[in-house]
């Protein structure tokens, strides 16, 4: 079996104790409302803040975070156009722009039969994968960039129990190791922490310190 069959099996897992895959979407879909919720809290003087992803400021971090709602909702519809996933200027009004494409990603994702949809996402390679396990790489990231914002602004990352434990479940195929090492990879080392709360461990396991402070 491949990693990514393996992988893919993992997530399938995880969403059935989780409820089943309608509950992944509605978990994504909160993740990404609650993101929107506060990135809006923000304002244009927050955006040079720093954030937990090192060396992004916030504005960096929804350049990123808009992208990939933009991506994923074109892989989604069947899109496979490069150019979807480049970082751009958002304009004059960024806070905007991010809502905006939080609300495309929303809709495609609302789709019928999105979860047996197959998603070509570069970052995982030239191969397509089920909707399920790219959607559950989306809950993952928006549970983790929520928190990633609340953390920039000094504010409570409020999030569903359930879209916690089920991204933490997901979260656990991620290599850990020099996987981590490599130039490129998606997440750096894992930080050693035990006890906090399931959020905690969540973003300690995908290498950021849960005690971050601006």
């Amino acid at each position: 079996m491949s990693t990514n069959q393996e992988n893919s099996t993992t997530q399938t897992s995880a969403t059935q104790r989780a409820g089943g895959t309608v509950e992944l979407v509605a978990l994504d879909a909160h993740a990404v409302r609650a993101s929107v919720d506060l990135v809006a809290r923000a304002t244009e003087a927050d955006l040079s803040r720093p954030t937990p992803c090192a060396e992004w400021t916030l504005a960096d971090l929804l350049a990123h975070m808009t992208v990939q709602h933009n991506g994923f909702a074109a892989a989604a519809r069947g899109e496979a156009d490069p150019k979807v996933w480049e970082l751009g200027s958002l304009g004059g009004d960024p806070i905007t722009a991010y809502r905006d494409s939080a609300e495309r990603v929303l809709e495609a994702f609302a789709a019928d039969g999105v979860l047996e949809r197959m998603f070509l996402i570069p970052e995982f390679g030239d191969q397509p994968l089920p909707g399920r396990q790219a959607i559950s790489a989306h809950l993952v990231d928006y549970v983790v960039h929520s928190w990633d914002v609340a953390k920039a602004l000094g504010v409570p990352a409020e999030l569903e129990p359930a879209a916690v434990e089920l991204a933490y479940d997901i979260a656990q195929v991620v290599p850990t190791g020099d996987a981590r090492l490599v130039s490129g990879a998606p997440f750096g080392p894992e930080v050693p922490f035990s006890g906090g709360s399931r959020l905690d461990q969540l973003v300690a396991h995908l290498g950021r310190s849960p005690n971050w402070s601006a």
